[in-house]
């Protein structure tokens, strides 16, 4: 086999999961399947207790075809399909968010018993990967006619929800925004609507020491703005933080080029499938990777000790912009040996795409413990 495959650590799933109740026991989880939809990786979250965030009809059948129940479901698109709207009714997902005027004339139309979450734009966001409130998010001046909407309309809002934006890496933004959402349930309550009881803090989470910065934060902001709230409920979306580390992709080289000092090599996945990130979010400088030279030399696959050069490497594309690495210390390798790239299970696979006729859509996944 040379195809590239990835390597699923069920035992990192367990052990994020116990790590997340251990820090955050007062925060659900509802993973966010769009992250990394891996049956193998949501068959072990359904069975270690998590909910799902689900942004599409195709992302709810996926998790009722589990034999998850759809309250444990929150259809965490703020701008739905009608279509999709109309499929969350029927097999009753009756959660969901909106941000806009419109949004509530569909579910007032579609599926008016469905709860709802206004999702707020927060005060304070994390740039460092991927901004979303450019793109959801109700303003503040917005905040007080969409609530007066949806009382007209009859529609019943249970809560509050936001996203500091993804691999968030400043706690303060978490703060602000619970701060944020405490103002929203106070202005319910004058506004004569039923009282509040959800807080969805989103996602933006990652497994390593950022978590253990934010965790505290998190916990000690719902202590101190809802300090007297019988029957709250806060929950999250979490995807990166259960999916990034336990997932490891391994490819092939197909490909060779020696240009004096400099190695150029050809892999067989690159920035169409599991390295999307790296257009989308400029990840390049994050990417560790790792070579097997099992072909080249057996005696010493790993490469110990060894010579290294400057390499490039490419995916198996014909467009330029298919660069993996560039100026990346790498030992001599030839075609069919390997290179191992770590902490690959966020939004990789998961943007997988067959341009150019590679089908880097459907990479196979093979699991450990």
């Amino acid at each position: 086999m040379k195809e590239p495959f990835y390597v699923l650590d069920l035992g990192v799933i367990m052990s994020l999961y116990e790590k997340w109740t251990r820090n955050l026991p007062m925060i659900q989880p509802f993973y966010a399947v769009k992250c990394n939809p891996e049956p193998a990786l949501l068959g072990a979250l359904a069975a270690l207790g998590s909910n799902f965030d689900c942004a599409s009809k195709g992302e709810i059948e996926t998790i009722l075809a589990l034999g998850v129940s759809p309250d444990r479901i929150v259809f965490a698109n703020p701008c739905k399909a009608e279509s999709h709207i109309k499929y969350a009714a029927r097999v009753g997902v009756n959660l969901t968010t909106f941000d806009s005027r419109d949004e509530l004339d569909k579910m007032q139309m579609w599926h008016p018993k469905c709860k709802l979450l206004i999702r707020i734009k927060p005060p304070l966001e994390c740039k460092d990967v991927r901004e979303l409130s450019t793109k959801f998010g109700a303003l503040n001046e917005e905040v007080l006619p969409l609530l007066r909407s949806a009382k007209g309309l009859g529609l019943n809002v249970v809560g509050v929800a936001f996203h500091i934006g993804s691999a968030a890496k400043d706690s303060r933004a978490y703060r602000e925004a619970i701060a944020a959402a405490k103002a929203i349930f106070d202005t319910v309550i004058l506004l004569g609507m039923p009282k509040l009881y959800v807080v969805d803090v989103g996602g933006g989470f990652t497994a390593d020491s950022y978590f253990n910065e934010m965790a505290p934060v998190i916990k000690a902001a719902i202590k101190d703005y809802f300090p007297n709230e019988p029957g709250l409920s806060v929950i999250s979306e979490p995807g990166r933080y259960f999916a990034e580390t336990s997932s490891t992709l391994v490819t092939n080289i197909i490909g060779k080029r020696v240009r004096g000092e400099l190695r150029e090599y050809w892999i067989n996945d690159g920035t169409y499938g599991s390295f999307c990130g790296i257009p989308r979010d400029n990840i390049r400088p994050t990417i560790t990777c790792t070579p097997i030279a099992c072909t080249s030399n057996p005696s010493n696959p790993t490469c110990k000790e060894v010579c290294t050069y400057k390499a490039t490497v490419f995916g198996p594309t014909c467009d330029s912009l298919d660069t993996i690495l560039k100026g990346h210390q790498l030992p001599e390798l030839h075609v069919n040996d390997w290179l191992v790239f770590h902490e690959m299970g966020a939004y990789t696979a998961a943007g997988g795409s067959n341009f150019n006729g590679f089908n880097m859509a459907s990479t196979s996944t093979y699991l450990a413990f």
